[in-house]
Protein backbone atom coordinates (compact mmCIF):
# COMPACT_ATOMS: atom_id res chain seq x y z
CA UNK A 1 0.00 0.00 0.00
CA UNK A 2 1.21 3.51 -0.79
CA UNK A 3 1.10 5.95 2.12
CA UNK A 4 1.53 9.70 1.86
CA UNK A 5 2.92 11.82 4.69
CA UNK A 6 4.04 15.40 4.98
CA UNK A 7 7.09 16.19 7.09
CA UNK A 8 5.83 19.70 7.75
CA UNK A 9 2.51 21.54 7.59
CA UNK A 10 3.95 23.92 4.99
CA UNK A 11 3.73 21.24 2.29
CA UNK A 12 0.32 20.10 1.12
CA UNK A 13 -1.87 19.73 -1.92
CA UNK A 14 0.64 17.91 -4.11
CA UNK A 15 -0.56 16.17 -7.30
CA UNK A 16 -0.15 12.64 -5.95
CA UNK A 17 -3.20 10.71 -7.22
CA UNK A 18 -1.37 9.51 -10.33
CA UNK A 19 1.67 8.55 -8.27
CA UNK A 20 -0.37 6.36 -5.93
CA UNK A 21 -1.98 4.74 -9.00
CA UNK A 22 1.21 4.15 -10.97
CA UNK A 23 3.72 3.05 -8.33
CA UNK A 24 1.99 -0.30 -7.77
CA UNK A 25 2.13 -0.90 -11.54
CA UNK A 26 5.88 -0.17 -11.57
CA UNK A 27 6.40 -2.55 -8.64
CA UNK A 28 4.47 -5.29 -10.44
CA UNK A 29 6.30 -4.76 -13.75
CA UNK A 30 9.59 -5.15 -11.86
CA UNK A 31 8.31 -8.55 -10.58
CA UNK A 32 7.88 -7.54 -6.95
CA UNK A 33 4.90 -7.53 -4.63
CA UNK A 34 3.82 -4.25 -3.09
CA UNK A 35 4.38 -3.98 0.63
CA UNK A 36 4.20 -0.63 2.40
CA UNK A 37 5.82 2.32 0.67
CA UNK A 38 5.58 5.69 2.38
CA UNK A 39 6.24 8.91 0.49
CA UNK A 40 7.29 11.61 2.95
CA UNK A 41 7.36 15.10 1.46
CA UNK A 42 9.66 17.65 3.06
CA UNK A 43 11.76 20.76 2.42
CA UNK A 44 15.40 21.00 1.35
CA UNK A 45 16.45 21.81 4.90
CA UNK A 46 14.54 18.89 6.41
CA UNK A 47 16.01 16.44 3.92
CA UNK A 48 19.50 17.88 4.42
CA UNK A 49 19.28 16.97 8.12
CA UNK A 50 18.32 13.39 7.19
CA UNK A 51 21.11 13.25 4.60
CA UNK A 52 23.69 14.35 7.18
CA UNK A 53 22.41 12.09 9.97
CA UNK A 54 21.87 8.90 8.01
CA UNK A 55 24.27 9.10 5.07
CA UNK A 56 26.93 11.55 6.31
CA UNK A 57 26.36 13.66 3.16
CA UNK A 58 26.37 17.44 3.52
CA UNK A 59 24.44 18.43 0.40
CA UNK A 60 20.90 18.84 -0.87
CA UNK A 61 19.27 15.95 -2.69
CA UNK A 62 15.85 15.30 -4.13
CA UNK A 63 15.23 11.91 -2.53
CA UNK A 64 16.55 9.56 0.12
CA UNK A 65 15.26 6.00 0.11
CA UNK A 66 15.19 3.67 3.10
CA UNK A 67 14.76 0.05 2.09
CA UNK A 68 12.69 -2.33 4.25
CA UNK A 69 12.19 -5.07 1.65
CA UNK A 70 11.47 -8.61 2.67
CA UNK A 71 12.17 -11.14 -0.07
CA UNK A 72 10.01 -10.11 -3.05
CA UNK A 73 7.87 -7.70 -1.03
CA UNK A 74 8.87 -4.11 -1.72
CA UNK A 75 8.67 -1.78 1.28
CA UNK A 76 10.40 1.43 2.21
CA UNK A 77 10.31 5.10 3.05
CA UNK A 78 10.95 7.70 0.36
CA UNK A 79 11.84 11.14 1.73
CA UNK A 80 11.32 13.67 -1.07
CA UNK A 81 12.41 17.32 -1.09
CA UNK A 82 9.64 19.32 -2.74
CA UNK A 83 12.08 22.23 -3.06
CA UNK A 84 14.55 20.11 -5.08
CA UNK A 85 11.78 18.69 -7.26
CA UNK A 86 10.63 22.24 -8.10
CA UNK A 87 14.17 23.36 -8.92
CA UNK A 88 14.89 20.22 -10.96
CA UNK A 89 11.68 20.71 -12.96
CA UNK A 90 12.66 24.30 -13.77
CA UNK A 91 16.21 23.32 -14.75
CA UNK A 92 15.02 20.38 -16.89
CA UNK A 93 12.17 22.32 -18.49
CA UNK A 94 9.50 19.85 -17.38
CA UNK A 95 6.41 20.22 -15.25
CA UNK A 96 6.58 19.87 -11.49
CA UNK A 97 4.23 16.88 -11.73
CA UNK A 98 6.46 15.07 -14.22
CA UNK A 99 9.57 15.63 -12.12
CA UNK A 100 7.72 14.51 -9.00
CA UNK A 101 6.81 11.27 -10.78
CA UNK A 102 10.42 10.80 -11.91
CA UNK A 103 11.74 11.23 -8.38
CA UNK A 104 9.16 8.83 -6.92
CA UNK A 105 9.90 6.25 -9.63
CA UNK A 106 13.62 6.74 -8.91
CA UNK A 107 13.08 5.94 -5.23
CA UNK A 108 11.08 2.81 -5.99
CA UNK A 109 13.73 1.71 -8.49
CA UNK A 110 16.25 1.95 -5.65
CA UNK A 111 13.99 -0.37 -3.63
CA UNK A 112 13.94 -2.75 -6.59
CA UNK A 113 17.75 -2.84 -6.52
CA UNK A 114 18.94 -0.27 -9.03
CA UNK A 115 21.79 2.00 -7.95
CA UNK A 116 23.19 5.22 -9.33
CA UNK A 117 26.77 5.49 -8.13
CA UNK A 118 28.65 4.71 -11.37
CA UNK A 119 28.07 6.31 -14.78
CA UNK A 120 26.72 3.00 -16.13
CA UNK A 121 24.30 2.68 -13.20
CA UNK A 122 23.18 6.29 -13.66
CA UNK A 123 22.45 5.63 -17.34
CA UNK A 124 20.51 2.46 -16.49
CA UNK A 125 18.54 4.25 -13.79
CA UNK A 126 17.70 7.15 -16.12
CA UNK A 127 16.59 4.73 -18.84
CA UNK A 128 14.30 2.98 -16.35
CA UNK A 129 12.89 6.32 -15.14
CA UNK A 130 12.21 7.36 -18.75
CA UNK A 131 10.62 4.00 -19.54
CA UNK A 132 8.19 4.31 -16.64
CA UNK A 133 7.49 7.99 -17.31
CA UNK A 134 6.55 7.09 -20.88
CA UNK A 135 4.57 4.01 -19.91
CA UNK A 136 2.79 5.30 -16.80
CA UNK A 137 2.87 9.10 -16.69
CA UNK A 138 2.88 10.48 -20.24
CA UNK A 139 0.09 8.17 -21.43
CA UNK A 140 -2.25 9.78 -18.87
CA UNK A 141 -1.46 13.32 -20.02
Amino acid sequence: MIFIEYFSDEISGLPIDSITETLPVLVSLESFDLGDITLIFCSDEELLVINKEHLAHDYYTDIITFNYNSDSILSGDLFISVDRVKDNATQLGVSFEEELHRVCYHGVLHLVGYNDTTQEEIETMRAKENFYLNKLFHVKQ
